[in-house]
């Protein structure tokens, strides 16, 4: 993954398993390493979540405060300013997981009885800014560059499906759902698909949480 070079407009590339490794591990050992029925499957770290604490849309609260999850955070090694890395410092909110993680909280109550069933990981680990701070999601990126990135990151949902043995594969987006798609074929994991929970989506603006659990009800996931 080190190995990857991208062209502008990418100028940063944040690689949280690295700087942010204590979060990870403690998400990964607490939550994670035996078998889920479900995966819900994101793209990559956004710049306010899992960029900050090493956990898959990892909105502050939700992380320290439900998941109790709290680790000293470092620094990528090539930071652009208009995004530094304050770990749990940090005061901006990551929307999409604050969406998401409030939809399992309040559906489940407790953290563990929610990963006792499901669990959550990104594609990519990567995060990709420009050099005003924006951030440029894998989809946007080259065709050469996408490709390459996928060899990676396919090779690693690989292996997380070997570790979890889900049923089921729930792209959060489009993009996360194609991708599973391609890595589960041949497979009898099931593909389904929600809507993401970005604040860029005018559809997610509108009661994202009640048209998330419409989508998992339809497929029999919820009930």
């Amino acid at each position: 993954m080190e190995k990857l070079r991208f062209a502008p407009p990418v100028t940063h590339v944040y690689n949280p398993l690295l700087y942010a490794w204590r979060g990870h591990e403690m998400y990964l050992r607490r939550f994670g390493g035996t078998p889920r029925e479900i995966i819900f499957l994101g793209m990559n770290p956004g710049p306010f979540g899992m960029a900050q604490t090493g956990v898959p849309f990892g909105e502050i609260g939700a992380v320290r405060d439900w998941m109790k999850i709290d680790a000293v955070i470092g620094r990528p090694a090539n930071e652009n300013p208009h995004r530094p890395i304050l770990g749990f410092n940090c005061t901006r909110s990551e929307i999409s997981g604050r969406r998401l993680w409030n939809l399992f909280a309040r559906r489940f109550g407790e953290a563990s009885n929610f990963f006792s069933r499901h669990f959550v990981v990104n594609y990519c680990p990567l995060a990709f800014l420009e050099a005003g701070g924006r951030n440029r999601t894998p989809d946007k990126l080259s065709l050469c560059e996408k490709d390459r990135l996928s060899r990676v990151c396919d090779a690693h949902l690989r292996a997380v499906f070997s570790i979890l043995q889900p049923k089921w594969v729930i792209g959060i987006g489009a993009f996360a759902a194609r991708q599973a798609g391609i890595v589960a074929q041949g497979s009898r994991i099931q593909i389904g698909q929600i809507l993401h929970p970005s604040p860029a989506s005018p559809a997610a603006n509108r009661d994202w949480a009640g048209q998330a659990t419409a989508q998992l009800r339809a497929l029999g996931l919820w009930q």
